[in-house]
C-alpha cells in the first residue's frame, strides 16, 4: 500500500481525489432518486424510466461536447457547468412537483445529463504531471477505478438514507449540492493550468479526441464491456427473484462492486511485467471468462462467490484502459478523450441492459448472462486481433 500511500501525500492530489469522489456521488445518487421521487410524484414507473433513461443518454450524449469545451476554454468552465446540472437536477424535483408534461421532465432530465461537470475525466488527464513516477502514475489510474465503485456503493446507500429520514426528493436537493461543492473544491485544488489545454494542429476537426485512431478502438472496445455489464445488472436481480429473494439483488450487486475495488487495489500494486496494449487486451480477455460462471450458480451463496470472482477485474479493466487513454490522447484532447470512454460504456451498459431485460422473458436470467459473456468475449478478441491499432501513432 506504500504506492497510495505516496500519492496520497503528493501536494494538493488527497483533496483532489476528494472533490472528485464529491463531485461523482450525484452521478451514482441521481438515477435511484429519480425514480423514487417521480414515483411518489406521478404514480408511475413509466414516467420515471423514461426520465431516468434521458438521463443517462444525457451524460452519454454531453459527455464528449463537455470535455471538448473544457479542453479548449479552459477547466473553470467546470463550475458553470456543475450550476447548470444542479439547476436542472432541482427543476425535476419542482416539474415532478407540480405534474408537469413527461416531456418536459425528459427534456430536463437531458440537460441534466449533458451538463454534468467531467471532474473525474480533468483528474484522470492531469496524473501525469501531477505524479510524474510512472509507478505513482499506474497505481492513481487504479486508485481512481477503485473510487468510481466506491462512488457507486456510496451512492444509493445516501439515497436510501435520505428517502427514509425526508423524502426521495430531498436526495435530488442534496445530489445538486454536491455538485457544485466538488466542482468548486476541485477547481480551487487544482495547481495551475486553469486555462484551455494546449492546442495542437491534428487535435481540431469535427471528429475531435475521436481523430486519434488507437482512442477509436479503446472506446470501441469498451462497447461490449459494458453490454456484459448490463446484462449481469439485470440478471441478478431475475436470479433473486428467481430464488424468492429480490432484496438479495442489492447485496449481491454490493459484492460486484466491493470485488471490483479490490481487485483495482491490488491491480494498482503490481509491477509493470507487460506493456500497456498487452495488459488492456489480456483483462478484456479475462472479463468475460470470469463472468461466464454466473450462469450456473444453483444458490444465493454460490451467487455471492461468483459475483465477487465476476466483479475482481471489472477496476483493473478500467485502470489499464485509462491508463492507455493517458498514453494514446492527443494533445489538447485529454479530459474530452477520457469522456468518450464513459459515453461507449453507458452506450453498452444500456444496450445490454435492454437486450437482456427480453432475453430474461423469453429464456431465463442464465441465457442473459451467456449473451452477455459472449459479446465481451467478442469484444475481448476483437481487441487482441487489433491490438496493434490500440498503440499511440508516432506523431502523437
Amino acid at each position: 500500500m506504500g504506492v497510495y500511500a505516496r500519492i496520497l501525500r503528493a501536494p494538493n492530489v488527497a483533496l483532489l481525489i476528494a472533490a472528485t469522489t464529491i463531485g461523482r456521488l450525484p452521478f451514482a445518487i441521481n438515477g435511484l432518486a429519480v425514480v423514487l421521487f417521480l414515483r411518489e410524484a406521478t404514480g408511475s414507473f413509466a414516467i420515471a424510466g423514461l426520465t431516468t433513461g434521458m438521463l443517462a443518454l444525457g451524460s452519454a450524449l454531453g459527455a464528449p461536447l463537455a470535455g471538448r469545451l473544457v479542453d479548449r476554454r479552459g477547466v473553470r468552465l467546470i463550475v458553470p457547468l456543475a450550476f447548470v446540472h444542479a439547476g436542472a437536477v432541482l427543476s425535476i424535483w419542482a416539474l415532478g412537483a407540480a405534474g408537469a408534461p413527461t416531456v418536459a421532465l425528459a427534456a430536463t432530465a437531458i440537460v441534466a445529463g449533458a451538463a454534468f461537470p467531467p471532474t473525474g475525466s480533468v483528474l484522470r488527464s492531469r496524473w501525469p504531471e501531477l505524479l510524474r513516477e510512472p509507478e505513482l502514475v499506474r497505481g492513481a489510474y487504479a486508485f481512481d477505478s477503485v473510487m468510481i465503485e466506491a462512488s457507486f456503493v456510496a451512492g444509493p446507500l445516501i439515497t436510501a438514507a435520505v428517502v427514509v429520514a425526508a423524502g426521495p426528493e430531498f436526495a435530488l436537493g442534496i445530489s445538486a449540492g454536491l455538485v457544485i461543492a466538488g466542482a468548486a473544491i476541485f477547481l480551487s485544488a487544482l495547481p495551475g493550468g486553469h486555462g484551455p489545454n494546449a492546442p495542437h494542429p491534428r487535435a481540431s476537426g469535427l471528429l475531435g479526441a475521436l481523430g486519434e485512431p488507437a482512442l477509436r478502438m479503446i472506446a470501441l472496445t469498451t462497447l461490449p464491456v459494458g453490454f456484459c455489464i448490463g446484462t449481469v445488472e439485470v440478471a441478478v436481480p431475475a436470479f433473486s427473484d428467481a430464488h424468492g429473494t429480490p432484496a438479495l439483488a442489492g447485496i449481491l450487486l454490493a459484492l460486484w462492486s466491493v470485488a471490483s475495488g479490490i481487485g483495482g487495489l491490488a491491480f494498482g500494486l503490481r509491477a509493470a511485467h507487460r506493456g500497456l496494449v498487452e495488459t488492456y487486451v489480456l483483462i478484456a480477455l479475462l472479463f468475460p471468462l470470469a463472468c461466464l460462471p454466473l450462469a450456473a450458480a444453483s444458490s444465493p451463496p454460490v451467487m455471492a462467490l461468483l459475483v465477487m470472482v465476476a466483479g475482481a477485474p471489472i477496476a483493473p479493466l478500467i485502470a489499464s484502459r485509462n491508463e492507455l487513454v493517458a498514453a494514446v490522447a492527443r494533445r489538447g484532447t485529454g479530459t474530452e478523450s477520457f469522456t468518450w470512454l464513459l459515453t461507449a460504456l453507458v452506450a453498452g451498459l444500456s444496450a445490454g441492459a435492454a437486450v437482456a431485460g427480453a432475453v430474461i422473458e423469453a429464456e431465463g436470467w442464465p441465457a442473459a448472462v451467456l449473451l452477455g459473456a459472449l459479446v465481451a468475449g467478442l469484444g475481448g478478441a476483437f481487441a487482441v486481433a487489433r491490438r496493434d491499432t490500440l498503440r499511440p501513432q508516432p506523431a502523437t
